[in-house]
């Protein structure tokens, strides 16, 4: 099963806008197509994030959301602390994706990110939707 690592970013983009690539991709996720990696880490972040009052996201939607990524996601704990990114703060994502041998991982700000950690890649989410489609045929 692929592996993906979601930065924040992709999450407040698909509650944001229920129709869009970025949530196409939190559904293959929650609904167990793809596997989706996380982290004690990034679960905190998405969880402060997505509750900011200036995303005006309902309470219900919130909660529904972190249940389900709880639920589905494949939890993992790195050990090792890396400083790879431009923003220190996202390589968190670096460190879950790395333990997690994650295959992509995907934001919406690749100019943060190196094109590949260990055997992971670093993609937009509609870059993700194209290499699933290419490894179905």
């Amino acid at each position: 099963m692929i592996r993906i690592v979601l930065d924040t970013n992709v999450l407040v983009s698909a509650l944001l806008q229920p129709n869009s690539i970025p949530a196409e991709v939190l559904m293959l996720a929650l609904s167990g197509h793809i596997q989706l990696c996380v982290s004690n880490d990034i679960f905190n972040e998405y969880d402060e994030v997505i509750r900011r009052p200036h995303l005006k996201r309902p309470p219900i939607v919130i909660e529904k959301t972190l249940s389900a990524i709880r639920k589905t996601a494949h939890w993992v704990k790195p050990k090792t602390r890396v400083e790879v990114c431009s923003d220190p703060d996202d390589n968190m994502f670096l460190e879950c994706a790395g333990v997690a041998r994650a295959h992509y991982l995907v934001t919406g700000n690749l100019r943060h990110f190196p094109d590949q950690w260990k055997n992971t890649r670093v993609i937009g989410p509609r870059e993700l939707i194209e290499a699933l489609i290419d490894e179905a045929d």
